[in-house]
């Protein structure tokens, strides 16, 4: 049976937490299994491998946070302060952003009469005028430009848990074979990542999987060459 257009959902992604959970996660991970086999490479010890991938969770999480905080809550100020210039101006010379926007529908190709009418319904309550003049002249929604501290926590605890993936070898065994249980745990958590963004973009499960996988794979070899070749010594 045929859905009506009433069915469909959509996630809300605006606040900026799933960018940020999704690259935290993936971050993490290629990041510090990145470290720990460039490190391992270079065979300094087990103390020394575990240290660097603690350090790097740790940094790396705060690093993380900070820039997407920062980031975030720079984008958000700029975008407040043109959502700002636009209520003036509707507040300053309401007839002349009514004419702007009129123009703005006629020029989609809306009729004349349309356009007009259109113009002085939304006009008429301030909070409306402003959505729709911020929405059609600048890309924006008033209440969706992001939520920076929800982000920054986001990244943070995402970015940790990717990076304690292939760190969990290190801090539980000593058995002499960390390296594999790294690349083995570090290869299932890409392919999962990787997955369960092609499951929400709709990329399909197999084709983003595969893809994180295969980055993982490529920055890791590159760090564990150069550890190797290098040498603790």
């Amino acid at each position: 049976m045929e859905e009506s257009p009433h069915d469909e959902q959509h996630r809300q992604l605006t606040g900026g937490w799933a960018r940020a959970a999704v690259f935290g996660a993936s971050d993490g991970l290629v990041t510090n299994v990145s470290l720990i086999l460039g490190f391992a490479g270079a065979q300094p010890g087990h103390s020394v491998i575990r240290l660097a991938g603690l350090a790097g969770l740790v940094a790396g999480a705060f690093s993380m946070a900070s820039g997407e905080y920062l980031s975030m809550k720079s984008q958000r100020e700029l975008l407040e302060r043109e959502i700002d210039v636009e209520r003036r101006s509707i507040a300053a010379s309401p007839e002349a952003e009514r004419v702007e926007l009129e123009a703005i529908f006629l020029s989609r190709g809306i009729a004349p009469e349309l356009a007009a009418a259109m113009s002085y319904e939304l006009m008429r309550d301030p909070e409306t005028a402003l959505r729709t003049h911020t929405r059609e002249e600048l890309g924006i929604d008033p209440s969706a430009v992001g939520a920076p501290m929800q982000a920054a926590v986001w990244s943070f605890f995402t970015f940790a848990i990717g990076a304690l993936i292939p760190l969990l070898p290190w801090l539980f065994t000593t058995s002499g074979n960390q390296v594999w249980w790294t690349i083995g745990l570090s290869a299932v958590a890409a392919f999962t990542i990787g997955g369960i963004v092609g499951q929400f973009s709709g990329r399909g499960v197999w084709f983003s999987g595969a893809r994180q996988l295969a980055i993982t794979i490529l920055s890791a070899g590159v760090t564990f060459g150069v550890g190797r070749a290098i040498g603790s010594g």
